[in-house]
């Protein structure tokens, strides 16, 4: 089954996904589509597999340490004051964790909410021209 996922990582491959933060040995480090908090990123692997539980040993610890990764260079250049992680797959039945920034001053309403729980269609869409700053800055850490 070929899912956006698949799409994405083709595209980061081919160089062709504008929101591509860099490489990692596990996959493809993208800014979210929907800027649900500055920073949001997502994991994608490459290859693709359908879940955690198809990478061997290695390659789970890999992707899971290459995700917290995402997570530190989000606390070092956001501001933020924890991360959250998710990994589902029920909608896109191929393995990516979303990586959110959460931020101490977000408004009462949404700080204690689930990601899901908020109105992403409020959320700004990812654009170079927006986000093109922070990107380069999560890249650069990821780097050092």
């Amino acid at each position: 089954m070929l899912t956006v996922i698949h799409r994405w990582v083709e595209r980061c491959r081919a160089g062709d996904y504008a929101p591509v933060v860099c490489r990692l040995p596990a996959g493809w480090v993208v800014m979210g589509e929907r800027q649900v908090f500055n920073g949001y990123c997502l994991l994608l692997p490459d290859p693709v597999v359908a879940h955690l539980n198809d990478l061997h040993h290695g390659g789970r610890l890999q992707f899971l340490t290459d995700m917290s990764r995402v997570g530190d260079a989000l606390l070092a250049v956001t501001g933020a004051s924890r991360i959250n992680y998710a990994m589902f797959g029920n909608v896109e039945p191929a393995l990516h964790a979303h990586i959110f920034p959460r931020r101490a001053d977000e408004p009462s309403a949404t700080r204690t909410a689930h990601p899901w729980a908020i109105d992403w269609s409020d959320a700004p869409e990812y654009s170079t021209a927006l986000h093109g700053g922070l990107q380069g800055r999560i890249a650069a850490s990821l780097e050092e």
